[in-house]
């Protein structure tokens, strides 16, 4: 037999203490019991690995539609993997929710000493370094590299990597060495191809990625964001091309299955992908 749970009643922002945060654990406990919910006693950490990146991809996707409501839906999303996760960690007799509040309480107290000790800062500056030098002292056996996790997007994941290796000395004194080895690594790109090693190709490839990574970040640019940016700049410059296509051409034409296939010429759909770069001046 069905039993309901209790909705906590909304309450005005200036109420807001987070109370709700039991009821979610509360909620959380009921469906991994016996009786509760068949999927989601199935899972374990390793299962909930995708569907944690997917709610932190779309958290970062409703704060950069800048919709309130959205984010606030993802959020939720998001906080319920984090007490999944912790109830799993309860079942696992290895940690649990109050565990990983308590955690990050512990570790926003320890660095912040300039609000909850006595040091003096002068700016948000000197907050960074200070976070950053209690974070190594912290960390002081780890690696340079141990702190970049390994799931990252590979692009976002090879920036940080060059910034905590430079902080070390390991960098090119200026932005012209890491334009030289794009220039190097793309000789060597070149040279694989014109070998016809796939192997070779892929390592090559990555480096020349890698060091285009670097000559962003000489230059301040963040290479994920700019990268994103031409996806999306492609993503709109190509539905113009779809419809022009379905306008002059009654569609694109189809394969035996059903779907999109060659028929249409390069010219002609240049023709239309010039269209869409001239309605963005």
């Amino acid at each position: 037999m069905s039993q309901s749970f209790p909705i906590p009643e909304p309450l005005p922002l200036s109420e807001q203490r987070g109370q709700t945060y039991p009821s979610l654990v509360t909620l959380m406990q009921r469906l991994l019991a016996e009786g509760g919910c068949p999927w989601d006693r199935e899972q374990d950490m390793k299962s909930l690995r995708r569907y944690v990146l997917e709610e932190a991809c779309e958290v970062i996707d409703a704060i950069d539609e800048g919709d309130p409501q959205h984010l606030q839906e993802e959020l939720g999303d998001l906080a319920l993997q984090v007490v999944f996760l912790g109830e799993l960690g309860r079942r696992a007799e290895s940690f649990g929710p109050d565990d990983i509040v308590r955690g990050i309480i512990e570790k926003l107290v320890r660095r912040h000493p300039h609000v909850f000790g006595d040091t003096s800062v002068s700016g948000s500056d000197e907050v960074l370094q200070n976070w950053e030098a209690i974070k190594a002292e912290e960390h002081k056996d780890r690696g340079v590299l141990d702190g970049v996790p390994h799931s990252l997007p590979a692009l976002y994941r090879a920036q940080r990597m060059s910034e905590k290796v430079s902080r070390v000395g390991f960098d090119w004194p200026d932005g012209r060495g890491a334009r030289d080895k794009v220039t190097e690594e793309l000789s060597e790109l070149d040279e694989a191809i014109a070998g016809g090693n796939r192997e070779r190709v892929e390592d090559e490839l990555g480096d020349l990625l890698f060091s285009l990574v670097n000559l962003a970040r000489h230059h301040g640019i963040d290479a994920e964001l700019a990268l994103r940016k031409t996806a999306d700049r492609f993503s709109s410059r190509f539905s113009h091309v779809e419809r022009r296509v379905k306008e002059q051409h009654d569609g694109w034409p189809r394969s035996a299955d059903g779907k999109p296939a060659l028929g249409l010429s390069l010219a002609v759909l240049d023709g239309y992908w010039d269209e869409a770069k001239g309605r963005e001046k």
